[in-house]
């Protein structure tokens, strides 16, 4: 088996509103997986670009690899698609140009003291096996992750993703920072702990999920029963009716097949109507627990929360008094088993009182059950959704995102 990942990427890293760092990453590698009846052996070759290079290393590493083979014992847990499923996907038709994006960026931040990064380019991922399967992925994307300070550690954040640039949403996110910047500018108000209202930003929302991911969807975590889900599988505990949660491969993003050939179903119901439906399985797992494989790995990789029936325009009014959360920070779990978190505000966390913002708030800590932040005491989700694309790169730009909506709640408890 052979699987191919690849980018060619530019990075622009800005402080001040002020390119600093520009750079170029173009990148190839390839997975050469040797199998013999049980026995399995793989080497990982980053390749230069040149035919003949890269054909005689990966000759030498496959006879390598032969030679290793002997010693080897059987891997219980090996399994690799037998079924030939052929694909071929581009979505590299809405192309920016780097110098364009940052042009732009630069224009419209003007007098800001924006910080950030801003990658852009195109991803490429392959699969080939001895049997005759083929498949290839490659999409052209751009992420641009920032923050504009106003003094000292008093900010706003704000990200823009996706396949196709739009000047003017990018227009209006900025000119939102502005306006959340002004606030940021007033004395902050120190509120007691206790339990608040509140509204949770998109981005709010995707911290909470990202935690909640870390072993709460994978087939092994839930028959060790580590996963923080696990009062849902026992105990019959819910969430809120209106939360539904997908992992949708057909987002486009990441490949629709795996490293080991099997062909991924375009969605995966996680929990529908506030109950667990379906895990992720991995290929391993597959075997070990006698499932079928539908996803790379047991972490989601495109999660998707259904919208609701709250429009953004109204939320302030909606929210009436209470909180305006746009992130959370360094969260964790308090309680794993209760799928309790616990975490912090930061940046654009504001005080409303009768539909108006009034002032920021000052840096609080919160913790809280999931079941009562998305079930219990969820008054609803907007209908507009936002979509977050993982901004890490580390080794490699990230394919993993997120496409969710605001979420409204009745009370969220602060603790200091």
């Amino acid at each position: 088996m052979l699987s191919f990942s690849g980018e060619d990427s530019d990075f622009v890293r800005l402080n001040h509103n002020r390119i600093r760092q520009a750079g170029r990453v173009a990148q190839r590698r390839i997975v050469l997986d040797l199998i013999k009846g049980r026995r399995h052996a793989e080497v990982c070759v980053d390749l230069a670009g040149h035919i003949e290079q890269d054909l005689n290393q990966l000759l030498i590493s496959l006879k390598n690899l032969r030679d290793q083979l002997i010693f080897l014992p059987e891997d219980p847990y090996l399994t690799f698609a037998m079924e030939v499923s052929h694909s071929e996907y581009h979505h590299d038709k809405e192309v920016i140009s780097s110098h364009e994006a940052i042009e732009q960026i630069l224009q419209l931040a003007d007098g800001m003291d924006l910080v950030g990064i801003f990658a852009n380019g195109s991803q490429y991922s392959g699969f080939a096996n001895s049997m005759g399967q083929r498949n290839w992925h490659s999409t052209t994307n751009f992420n641009f992750d920032w923050s504009c300070y106003h003094a000292a550690d008093k900010a706003v954040k704000g990200s823009y993703a996706g396949f196709q640039w739009q000047q003017d949403k990018l227009l209006t996110k900025l000119e939102s920072i502005k306006q959340q910047l002004a606030i940021v500018a007033k004395p902050p108000k120190t509120i007691k702990p206790g339990r608040y209202r509140a509204y949770l930003a998109p981005s709010a929302v995707s911290d909470i999920l990202g935690l909640i991911s870390w072993g709460g969807f994978g087939l092994k975590s839930h028959r060790t029963k580590t996963t923080p889900l696990i009062q849902m599988l026992e105990q019959g505990r819910r969430l809120a009716p209106s939360i539904t949660i997908h992992e949708n491969h057909a987002r486009g993003l990441a490949p629709i097949f795996t490293r080991a050939g099997f062909i991924k179903p375009k969605q995966v119901t996680l929990i529908e109507d506030g109950r667990y439906q379906h895990c992720l399985v991995n290929s391993r797992s597959a075997v070990e627990y006698h499932s079928l494989t539908n996803a790379e790995s047991e972490y989601p990789e495109s999660l998707d929360l259904a919208a609701g029936h709250l429009t953004s325009e109204s939320i302030l009014g909606d929210l009436d008094t209470g909180l305006y959360i746009g992130n959370l920070w360094y969260l964790n779990f308090s309680d794993r088993n209760a799928c309790q978190l616990t975490g912090m505000t930061r940046f654009a966390c504001f005080w409303v009182e009768d539909g108006e913002v009034q002032s920021p708030v000052n840096v609080m800590r919160f913790d809280d059950s999931v079941y009562e932040l998305l079930g219990t005491n969820l008054l609803g989700l907007t209908r507009e959704r936002e979509t977050i694309f993982d901004c890490s790169s580390y080794g490699s730009r990230s394919n993993n995102s997120v496409e969710l909506p605001g979420a409204l709640v009745k009370s969220i408890r602060f603790t200091l």
